[in-house]
């Protein structure tokens, strides 16, 4: 086993990102998640890569869409309102089809909000974030181990699929320490023929390009991108269930909120309420059929969320609204306790 070391979350991402290959990160710093640009201007001029500190996030997302092209691996990092800001980006990014990732160790908002952790972007990663018909592919860690493996996993799907990969963490995940392998052995590597890297007179030119006059055409790039989603959700769906097997109740949550549940939950089963948790990897593509399989035997669920309840449509939409779902939320930078979550399980658990 490779050996662990102590780093925060942030750092351990930046790390993790050059282990995979990516040479090229562009960014702007904003808090919780400066660490990430801050660790990769002392990393990067170390391997030959490339390190800038752009003038502006919008700035910051297009030199990523220039190196995308080549077909480089390439990054940037954010929180919440400068994610807002790169959104046009990512939006040309999918209408491009170019593989990138994208990292946002969310703050509470709307606006500037304040500088604690969030999950109050769950939405605007999961729905879109920015104009068009379109996915990211959104990893939720719960760990800084998780902050590691699921960067190399992102830049695995982003290249697999031609698209942007998320890290969605909380604040958090980016500032607690944490011992942690980086050993990246199962990177993978694809072929690009699509990449701009020169003819050399050998082959015909490749074109990067996210405009189609022809409404034909674009309905077609449109049709032709939702199948390739319909493959993602078919294939690439991560999650974990715990305490699953006898559960009455299950709670979902992704991210700290799960590693706060866990703790609940082990509480209400020594007091013997049969709670287990499904804690979503991948929010998008969401684990639709476990929910749907859990929602036929038991009686309700628990969201356990860091924002106003933005998960809960997914968790409905999965169910079929087979079973009532309830809400356990602090928002504007507060974490709930174990003690709210298991007060909340003890509410649904005792009801009939």
């Amino acid at each position: 086993m490779a050996d662990k070391v102590l780093m925060k979350g942030n750092e351990a991402i930046a790390e993790a990102a050059i282990q995979a290959g990516c040479h090229h990160y562009f960014g702007y710093p904003i808090t919780p998640q400066t660490e990430v640009a801050a660790y990769m201007s002392k990393r990067m001029p170390k391997i030959g890569g490339t390190f800038l500190q752009a003038e502006s996030e919008v700035a910051a997302i297009n030199m990523v869409i220039g190196v995308a092209s080549t077909g480089k691996r390439v990054m940037t990092s954010s929180s919440s309102p400068g994610v807002s800001l790169k959104s046009e980006g990512i939006s040309y990014l999918a209408g491009c089809d170019l593989p990138a990732l994208v990292v946002n160790v969310q703050r509470g908002g709307p606006g500037l909000g304040g500088i604690q952790p969030s999950q109050s972007d769950y939405y605007q990663s999961t729905k879109g974030g920015g104009h068009g018909d379109y996915h990211n592919i959104v990893l939720a860690p719960a760990s800084v181990q998780e902050m590691a493996s699921l960067t190399v996993k992102g830049f695995d799907l982003a290249d697999k699929y031609r698209m942007v990969a998320m890290i969605l963490a909380d604040g958090t995940m980016g500032q607690m320490m944490e011992p942690v392998s980086l050993d990246v052995s199962d990177v993978k590597t694809y072929d690009k023929p699509w990449a701009l890297t020169g003819t050399e007179c050998k082959r015909e030119h490749n074109i990067v390009n996210s405009l189609y006059l022809q409404p034909e055409e674009l309905e077609i790039k449109n049709f032709e991108r939702y199948e390739k989603y319909k493959a993602i959700e078919e294939n690439e769906v991560m999650y974990e269930e715990y305490l699953m097997d006898d559960a009455e109740v299950c709670v979902v949550a992704f991210g700290i909120t799960s590693r706060v549940a866990k703790n609940a939950i082990n509480e209400a089963r020594a007091k013997g309420i049969k709670v287990g948790m499904i804690r979503p990897i991948t929010l998008w593509p969401f684990p639709k059929k476990p929910l749907a399989a859990a929602a036929d035997k038991c009686k309700a669920f628990i969201c356990v969320e860091m924002n106003m309840g933005q998960m809960i449509d997914d968790v409905e939409l999965a169910i079929r609204c087979k079973k009532p779902v309830y809400l356990c939320n602090r928002v504007g930078g507060m974490i709930p306790s174990p003690e709210e979550v298991l007060a909340k399980i003890e509410e649904v658990g005792g009801a009939e």
